[in-house]
């Protein structure tokens, strides 16, 4: 499955309504990555293409995209302070934080054991 460029109406529907919401209450079906990027940022363009191959080696996972240069409001909700910041959502457990470019390695591994050995718990 490709990749899903996320808005912030988009965000409130399917992942998470913080104008309503005051504790973290994940929509999704299955877990999901959110990916904060913009696209001048050098980083980004390196973790895109790799996030787009764990799209389609993981179809159990959801793979969103949001553009921080449009979408301020959730950067500024998530308070995104460096890009890229890819955000881990596992079924059952607090979403995690990471900022930075990780290496396809890192992320697969915190794919299967934070995100779906998680989903089994």
């Amino acid at each position: 499955m490709p990749t899903i460029q996320l808005n912030s109406e988009k965000f409130k529907e399917e992942v998470f309504d913080y104008t309503t919401e005051k504790e973290w209450k994940f929509k999704g079906s299955q877990p999901a990555i959110i990916d904060f990027y913009a696209d001048w940022c050098g980083p980004c363009k390196v973790v895109a293409p790799i996030l787009e191959e764990l799209s389609n080696e993981f179809p159990e996972i959801t793979i969103y995209k949001v553009n921080t240069e449009i979408e301020q409001e959730l950067s500024y909700v998530f308070q995104i302070k460096s890009i890229p910041s890819i955000l881990f959502i596992p079924m059952n457990k607090q979403p995690m934080m990471q900022a930075g470019a990780m290496p396809k390695m890192t992320l697969k591994e915190i794919i299967e054991k934070e995100l779906l050995a998680a989903k089994d718990q």
